[in-house]
């Protein structure tokens, strides 16, 4: 007897981000290779026309299906991928097509469940499909999301988030623990776990795993603010007090923290303990510091300040990070 079809749907658009498109389906075939019976995935990949698709990374895929076909026709999972271009001043900004969103927010009435893959999140957002929930996208998109959609709780750290039959998840590779974490809702951590070994990757990575990078954010829109992320960078074994930072831009407590809210989408203080992080997992990484001289370095001064800053932001511990992360012969 054959399962039921899980017919999956990947949005297919102009200059749409190759990886997003396929990484999900080498996931799913990955399953089938540990599995005795079919699985019943079908993918499919749909675009407005079966003319090629030229991708971001300028590689030409061909649709399965146009859209009109999949008219009020039932669908397991549609999979949302992202675009994004850079605008005059540098910064990543996600595309949200409104053709696309429309199509989007049709084909969404007709799943059991939908899934955005890194900035495709914008589009869901624009559907209303993440109207009062939390969600995720790329770490570089996520201010842009919080900003445009101020009714969605955007939590730029996780790696994927499920809120109902919703799933948002985060950058570029990161697909595939998307595709991982639909696997295991469908067959079972077990089968997901095999897969995840083929791919030679944790099923779930440490901590629900922080994607943010401080180091990697993209650069303000004012020099001032860019010049005051320097400061701390360079000073971030200093106590570093919101009257420092306010000091160093010349501005009040209350100047600062609404000019960090608008730039960066947080607060002074909650930058300041991820740049932190951010510092410390890379000596981590990269160096055979001690927990305490980690801890000096990075402002934490003490090692359970550091425990506490990891459990927090990471979900694990500075040892177990070190474990998993340590760069080999360092």
């Amino acid at each position: 007897m054959h399962p039921p079809e899980r017919r999956i749907v990947i949005v297919l658009f102009d200059r749409v981000d190759l990886l997003d498109v396929t990484g999900p389906p080498e996931v799913f075939a990955l399953l089938q290779r540990e599995m005795t019976q079919p699985t019943g995935y079908r993918v499919l990949l749909a675009a407005e026309t079966m003319e090629p698709i030229t991708t971001s990374a300028g590689v030409r895929v061909l649709p399965d299906i146009n859209f009109a076909s999949l008219r009020n026709q039932s669908i397991d999972t549609l999979v949302v991928p992202g675009s994004v271009a850079i605008d005059d001043t540098g910064r990543v900004q996600a595309l949200a097509d409104p053709a696309v969103v429309q199509r989007v927010k049709t084909l969404a009435s007709q799943s059991r469940r939908v899934a955005s893959v890194c900035v495709g999140a914008h589009i869901l957002a624009a559907a209303g499909l993440l109207r009062g929930k939390q969600a995720t996208t790329h770490w570089s998109t996520a201010a842009q999301l919080a900003h445009e959609h101020p009714d969605i709780d955007v939590d730029a750290d996780r790696i994927y988030i499920q809120q109902g039959h919703i799933w948002t998840g985060a950058g570029l590779t990161t697909c595939l623990d998307l595709a991982l974490a639909l696997v295991a809702e469908d067959f079972g951590n077990p089968l997901a776990l095999r897969v995840a070994r083929h791919l030679v990757m944790f099923l779930k990575r440490p901590g629900g795993q922080s994607q943010f990078s401080v180091m990697l954010e993209p650069l303000s829109s004012t020099r001032r603010m860019d010049a005051l992320r320097q400061y701390i960078a360079q000073n971030l074994a200093q106590p570093l007090s919101m009257f420092d930072l306010a000091e160093q831009m010349h501005v009040s407590d209350r100047q600062l923290a609404r000019i960090f809210k608008t730039e960066l989408g947080m607060t002074p203080a909650a930058y300041l303990e991820a740049a932190r992080v951010e510092a410390a997992r890379q000596q981590l990484e990269a160096t055979d510091a001690s927990l305490e001289r980690v801890a000096e370095t990075c402002g934490f001064h003490t090692t359970d300040t550091l425990h506490r800053a990891f459990r927090r932001k990471l979900g694990t511990t500075p040892t177990e990070y070190r474990n998993r992360f340590r760069t080999q012969g360092s």
